[in-house]
């Protein structure tokens, strides 16, 4: 069973929150909404140069600090606490989980040493139009021209896609398999920003017309490598929904003792201790699932599925639940532009379908479990 973390690891941590809290301030998320990028380039460029962050599991032949998924899970639950504002999700987890599990050593050596540099940026083209997360979800077309592929469809909530370089993006073949490819922003591809819900994580409507594609692994082998990296994404995630879900609860708690009526802190009437101790129950549960789907990413192949699954479905609930309750506590003012607690309840609600809902994640656990 996964083990607490390490003294290296508690000093990594405490390193990464230092970075992450004088960085991204509730006034640098603010601004950074405003703007189409949605994110700070010398931010970026630092997080690779001083901390090596997005080469955190890249091998050292490419470039990268050759850690685990372990270290990988702080860092993403430190990003979460704080709503920071950066392709790390789309580049890190997505896209660059997608070249390292399809075992191409061709792509991983052109490709993988610019994101752990900070120099690249990418994305993952999916799901396709239908908005579906599993094998159905792949509606892209590959179609042979001379030695190379050209891909056409489209991928309308690409996460960071208004930003990529490279697209990871899963097609169909003429005989309809589904296999991985490579696609460079530029000829045949366009990408369309969208202001959605929440505006700390960028989206954009992403489409292929015979863009020129590289092969990404094996031949018709793409859909077992992409549910791998599905599964790695929702351990990601639920990382990220365990350090807002905290961050909600201790804001919480900090306006319980400091707002006062009938001449005490609200938070010592009874009804409000109990609500905040039900989403601490809910909080520290989810911290414990994601710890544990991290260390299954990291040294527990064969419990992945299953443990990625649980924690999905924990996690994105208990993002909403603090979430929630933390603007309840602030009353009506919790949802004026003033008070942070709104940036996070709307993060909440849109993480519930970043990929699949908790329902979705609940059906693939009960399936993996044989149910």
């Amino acid at each position: 069973m996964f083990a607490p973390l390490t003294a290296d690891q508690q000093e990594f941590q405490a390193l990464v929150r230092d970075f992450m809290t004088r960085k991204s301030t509730e006034a640098e998320v603010r601004r950074l909404m405003e703007t189409e990028e949605g994110y700070d380039p010398e931010v970026w460029r630092r997080m690779a140069e001083e901390l090596g962050l997005q080469g955190l599991v890249i091998g050292e032949e490419h470039g990268g600090q050759g850690a685990g998924w372990i270290e990988l899970g702080v860092v993403l639950e430190e990003m979460g606490r704080v709503l920071l504002c950066a392709p790390f999700l789309s580049t890190v987890v997505l896209a660059g989980s997608a070249i390292l599990e399809a075992g191409d050593p061709d792509a991983a050596a052109a490709r993988l040493p610019g994101i752990a540099r900070g120099q690249t940026i990418a994305a993952l083209a999916f799901p396709g139009e239908n908005g579906r997360w599993d094998a159905a979800g792949v509606t892209a077309r590959a179609v042979r021209d001379g030695d190379g592929r050209r891909i056409s469809g489209a991928a309308p909530a690409t996460i960071d896609g208004h930003v990529a370089d490279v697209f990871v993006v899963p097609a169909r073949g003429e005989d309809g398999a589904i296999s991985l490819f490579l696609v460079d922003r530029g000829d045949g591809v366009q990408t369309r920003p969208l202001r959605t819900l929440d505006l700390t994580r960028k989206v954009a409507d992403v489409t292929f017309a015979g863009a020129p594609a590289q092969p990404l692994g094996e031949p018709g082998a793409g859909w077992p490598v992409l549910e791998r990296v599905l599964a790695l994404a929702a351990v990601g995630l639920a990382a990220e929904q365990a350090g807002g879900a905290r961050a909600a609860l201790e804001m919480s708690v900090a306006y319980l003792k400091e707002r006062v009526q009938f001449g005490q802190p609200i938070g010592a009437f009874q009804a409000l201790k109990h609500m905040a101790a039900d989403v601490l129950v809910e909080v520290e549960s989810a911290s414990s699932a994601a710890a544990y789907a991290r260390w299954a990413a990291a040294e527990a192949r064969e419990e992945l599925p299953a443990a990625a699954a649980l924690a999905a479905a924990f996690c994105t609930e208990a993002f909403v639940t603090a979430a929630h309750q933390n603007i309840q506590f602030h009353g009506g003012m919790g949802f004026t532009w003033e008070v942070p607690a709104h940036l996070y309840f709307k993060r909440a609600r849109a993480d519930e379908i970043l990929l699949g809902d908790a329902q979705h994640h609940r059906e693939l656990l009960a399936r993996r479990l044989g149910l």
